[in-house]
């Protein structure tokens, strides 16, 4: 090696130490200023109340605030689009949740790509949808219920709070599995969707555990079972649709992203602080009374479980030719 290829060498090393040693201590100074959590659906929803949850626990622990910024359309795209495009210092993190999973089955032509452009930090929470109908629904179990469907079907109307939702898809995946064929009546969000299953203008709708629990407990609705593959906790008396139709299971879940060049240091950081927040009793009674059971877990641990959901609704999305609105 020529001496001037030695102090080439030299220099190179140095600077790459350098870089390195800067990350390392950019980490460790993390957070340096507020940090927002991008939510993209509109405030008041189940999302909104579980992030803004988790941003005052993540407050509490890293010494900054967590600041929530609803950023809702398009599938949560547009929140999406602004992580994705945010300076990826780990100031900027995205509200993930199961709807990130299905829109990338269905934009295929958005400027982002969740997949791509987000790096998982970890699972926050899981929770199951309540299949429902209006109290005076002829079926009152999930075997009377396929046997009505398939005795009528096509006449049993099925809200969801807008097309390819989880609250749609999951209908989908039940009609795959049964043979059963319902009619899709969409709404623009939940609430008018409930509105009128208590109404009796539709029969059926897979609606968020904490959205319909008070309904279900008051009578409102009937509750035929719920879409996780074990019973809900909140609800035990209401059996797990997987006892009745081997395969189904449906969630609605919820993490924490950020764009895809943040420091391994920062998402390990982040990772930390996360798990000893959902650790902690009173934060997960709090979830837990909405129907929520906290996961956690690894960044790698997200990361698959992300690939999966995308796999698996995609294969629905295809079986049912379902098209964005």
């Amino acid at each position: 090696m020529t001496a001037m290829s030695s102090i080439v060498l030299r220099l190179t090393t140095a600077v790459v130490l350098a870089c390195a040693i800067a990350q390392s201590s950019l980490a460790l100074d993390y957070p340096t200023k507020p940090v927002r959590l991008i939510v993209g659906v509109a405030a008041g929803g189940a999302n909104d109340t579980v992030a803004r949850m988790v941003a005052q626990a993540l407050t509490d622990r890293l010494g900054q605030p967590v600041v929530v910024e609803n950023r809702p359309g398009a599938g949560g795209n547009i929140g999406l689009e602004a992580v994705a495009n945010a300076v990826p210092d780990g100031h900027t993190l995205l509200f993930v949740t199961s709807a990130n999973a299905l829109s990338a089955a269905f934009y295929s032509t958005a400027n982002v790509n969740f997949a791509r452009d987000i790096a998982p930090v970890a699972s926050l929470v899981r929770g199951a949808l309540i299949m429902e109908v209006n109290p005076s629904f002829p079926a009152k179990t999930i075997p009377e219920f396929i046997a009505y469907a398939k005795a009528n079907p096509g006449k049993i109307n099925m809200a969801s709070a807008g097309i390819g939702n989880t609250t749609h898809v999951s209908g989908e995946l039940f009609m795959m599995l049964t043979g059963t064929k319902f009619t899709h009546v969409p709404y623009r969000g939940g609430a008018p969707a409930v509105a009128d299953l208590i109404g009796g203008q539709v029969q059926l709708y897979f609606d968020g555990i904490s959205a319909s629990l008070e309904h279900v407990r008051s009578g409102k609705l009937h509750a035929l079972g719920v879409t996780t593959a074990q019973r809900s906790d909140v609800l035990p008396d209401v059996p797990a649709i997987a006892e009745f139709v081997p395969g189904y299971e449906a969630a609605g879940w919820y993490g924490i992203g950020v764009p895809k060049n943040v420091s391994a240091e920062i998402v390990d950081k982040l990772n930390k602080e996360i798990n000893a927040s959902l650790a902690d009793p009173k934060l997960k009674t709090r979830l837990a009374d909405l129907g929520y059971a906290t996961s956690g877990g690894s960044p790698a641990e997200f990361q698959n479980m992300i690939a999966q959901e995308i796999d698996k609704w995609a294969k629905v999305i295809k079986f049912a030719g379902i098209r964005p609105d």
